[in-house]
């Protein structure tokens, strides 16, 4: 395969995840949550105590533009804000009952796709693909 046809089709594949699950969210009963808020639940629901600050390095987003984020999604009745006992400055954050619920949808729908791609591989078509995966992952990572 090209070079060209490689970069067309993580292009189009790029485009194409962000469309379905816009459309997904929309069908859904979380239609009021947008694909950005959803990647915000989706950092939230990665870790216990997350705070604004992880959810900013994982996003690389600014805090400002978290802080809305979380201050809609809170507003929602997705995602509520803990004050540390120890340190009144720091601010934990936790899916609600509703916003685990989403960030579970959002899983499977990720895990669907993951099986999607990998079915009928062997397992050396798995571990090359799981190379090349890895090596666009450090290529984008050294980027940041």
């Amino acid at each position: 395969m090209e070079n060209m046809q490689i970069s067309e089709y993580l292009n189009d594949i790029f485009n194409n995840v962000m469309i379905i699950e816009e459309n997904s969210l929309r069908s859904s009963r979380f239609s009021d949550v947008s694909i950005k808020e959803m990647h915000t639940i989706d950092a939230i629901g990665d870790r216990p105590n997350a705070t604004p600050s992880d959810v900013s390095r994982t996003l690389m987003v600014t805090l400002g533009t978290v802080t809305t984020s979380l201050n809609n999604l809170e507003r929602k009745g997705y995602v509520e804000r803990e004050r540390s006992t120890k340190d009144r400055r720091v601010v934990y954050l936790h899916l609600t009952h509703k916003g685990r619920l989403v960030y579970r949808l959002h899983r499977r729908f990720h895990q669907r796709m993951v099986a999607q791609i990998t079915a009928g591989m062997d397992e050396k078509e798995f571990q090359v693909m799981k190379r090349g995966l890895f090596n666009l992952y450090n290529f984008l990572e050294d980027l940041k």
